[in-house]
């Protein structure tokens, strides 16, 4: 138990309480020796990690970019053939407007860095695979540039609204479990 306690010294008053539960709980027989930090067969000295994490985070962390980016690609591929199966190739409007609907949802997970590259994927399916001829890119100055501004507009208004609700929810979250509760004041001068 020596060195838990000088160990204890280097953490924060705040990260203490969990280390100082589990030394409470096996002293009192409540806990188990794994909890003491003594291995199978009761060898002190091994260590056990634990996370000392103090609760939730207030906002979650986006998903990697390449993660993102390989759903894009897989999502805009099934995506595009199950609209070619359905309607064939000749409305790209349903396609411009599924794709964008696939970007702003991938948009909702991602980092605002991972808009472009999903913007990207999306096009080169829509571009590729959705319209005649089936495989070939082409690059149609007015409508290509639309489509490829739809698709990242709406990665980055999927990435910006999931950005302002997150952190909507923690400020929200953060201040109901600090703020005090006002107290009303009383009936003669000087009562709070």
């Amino acid at each position: 138990m020596r060195t838990v306690s000088v160990a204890m010294r280097m953490v924060p008053a705040a990260m203490r309480t969990e280390a100082v539960d589990v030394r409470r709980r096996v002293r009192s027989g409540r806990g188990s020796a794994r909890a003491a930090g003594e291995g199978p067969k009761g060898s002190a000295g091994m260590i056990q990690w634990v996370s000392l994490g103090t609760g939730p985070r207030p906002v979650p962390q986006p998903v990697s970019t390449p993660l993102v980016w390989a759903t894009a690609f897989a999502g805009a591929m099934a995506l595009v053939a199950v609209l070619n199966a359905l309607v064939g190739t000749d409305r790209p409007g349903l396609a411009l407007t599924a794709l964008s609907l696939l970007s702003a949802l991938l948009g909702v997970y991602a980092r605002f860095t991972a808009a472009p590259g999903t913007a990207a994927l999306c096009w080169l399916f829509l571009n590729g695979f959705a319209i005649p001829p089936a495989g070939v890119l082409t690059w149609a100055n007015p409508r290509d540039t639309f489509w490829l501004v739809c698709l990242l507009t709406a990665a980055l208004t999927g990435t910006a609204l999931a950005r302002l609700l997150q952190a909507r929810a923690a400020y929200r979250r953060l201040t109901t479990s600090v703020l005090p509760r006002p107290q009303e004041p009383g009936d003669w001068p000087g009562d709070m």
